[in-house]
């Protein structure tokens, strides 16, 4: 029997292992782990088969490495902090396990969303015949594996990719973050980014922005970020012109932002407060709503896809590939809001099919790199139905 070590017990955690539990007996056999153990508690309380929890520190890779042997997975799945991609990385090759994550390495100490730290692992998981997949939640993940699949059905060549990102839900707070806050603040403050003609412009935070009309929600403001999905894609999607990432955000959300920002509130500089070194926006994580809180009452829908130009047959051609989610429906299956819904699935199906053998390697692989085909039917099957729009 196949297991998974499941590292965090977050909101995507939570969704990934209650995803898990809905599936069985396709992914039979679950240890989730975590450095708080009454979130695994809670998670073991939700599900109906059983699965074994641990406390684990992520940053201690002896800690992990002797747990890893003792739980004896197939396969090591990280939905921990991206400052903990490598420590797990290496006790997977210390102990001879697969890997997957949804989100790729960022140092503690500088908000820098960067693959080559984890590129640099291809050679020693080639040698050692572990496969390590990188990104495979919905952004990066979903939306890089809809850009393998335009390439591979629908386009001689691509030219231009937008990636397009909007949540138009309302979970009743003045301000509040759908994931960690302090990965998704540090996010949103660093300068934007995009790809074009072989070279990376950068542009002033959140300084540009267009509307778009997104299904099932309709037209929304969504602004230029750098997302380390166009890292990779621009690497991995051959002759690709121009590759873009936008997001929404409301007005009353960027104007608590900058009040924030403003007042040094987002800083991760540690600064004297009463003669102790903080962080402040560690301090500031701790004053936030807990993002699994937010499920509970929050409605609306998520639209997020990819809208691709290039050549099919000599003729131009512009596609919209994308999925809808309801943060209700997504609460009513398994206690979440649609953001860590649309993290979690992905990574149970990656998990899945690298499992099943379906996805196979020896290396450090993006998703793009791997046959979408499988992944995109698993996507309609188990819960993010996605759905083609020809511009």
């Amino acid at each position: 029997m196949k297991k998974v070590l499941l590292i965090g017990a977050g909101g995507a955690g939570s969704v990934f292992a209650r995803k898990c539990d809905l599936l069985y007996p396709l992914i039979p056999s679950l240890h989730v782990a975590s450095r708080t153990l009454d979130k695994c508690k809670q998670i073991q309380n939700h599900c109906t088969h059983p699965i074994e929890i641990s406390q684990i520190d992520a940053d201690n890779v002896p800690d992990l490495v002797k747990l890893i042997n003792e739980v004896k997975p197939f396969l090591v799945v990280n939905l921990a902090l991206p400052y903990q991609d490598l420590t797990i990385m290496d006790a997977c090759l210390e102990t001879g396990t697969h890997y997957l994550d949804t989100a790729n390495y960022e140092p503690p100490n500088e908000a820098k969303f960067c693959y080559k730290w984890q590129w640099d692992y291809h050679e020693r998981f080639k040698e050692k015949g572990l496969m390590a997949v990188l990104g495979c939640g919905f952004d990066p993940g979903v939306t890089n594996i809809f850009c393998a699949y335009a390439q591979k059905q629908h386009f001689d060549e691509i030219h231009t990719i937008d990636i397009v990102d909007c949540n138009d839900g309302n979970h009743g707070h003045a301000f509040a973050t759908n994931f960690n806050p302090e990965i998704n603040i540090r996010e949103i403050t660093q300068r934007g980014k995009y790809f074009e003609n072989g070279k990376w412009i950068e542009t002033e935070p959140l300084s540009q922005c267009e509307t778009f009309d997104f299904p099932e929600v309709g037209p929304r403001k969504a602004y230029l970020m750098y997302h380390e999905e166009l890292e990779s894609l621009a690497k991995h999607i051959k002759g690709v012109q121009r590759i873009r990432f936008w997001m929404t955000f409301s007005e009353s959300y960027l104007t608590h932002l900058n009040v924030l920002q403003t007042v040094g509130m987002t800083g991760i500089e540690p600064v004297m407060h009463n003669g102790q070194p903080i962080i402040p926006i560690q301090f500031l994580k701790t004053l936030l709503p807990d993002p699994a809180s937010l499920a509970a009452n929050y409605t609306g829908k998520t639209s997020i896809g990819c809208i691709i130009e290039g050549i099919k047959d000599g003729k131009k051609k512009k596609l919209f590939i994308y999925n809808v989610c309801d943060h209700k429906a997504c609460y009513n299956e398994v206690g979440a809001q649609a953001i860590s819904y649309t993290t979690g699935v992905p990574a149970v199906l990656g998990a899945l099919l690298m499992l099943q053998d379906t996805w196979q390697g020896k290396g450090v692989f993006n998703v793009e790199e791997l046959d979408p085909m499988p992944f995109m039917s698993a996507l309609n099957q188990y819960g993010l139905p996605w759905k083609e729009l020809v511009l």
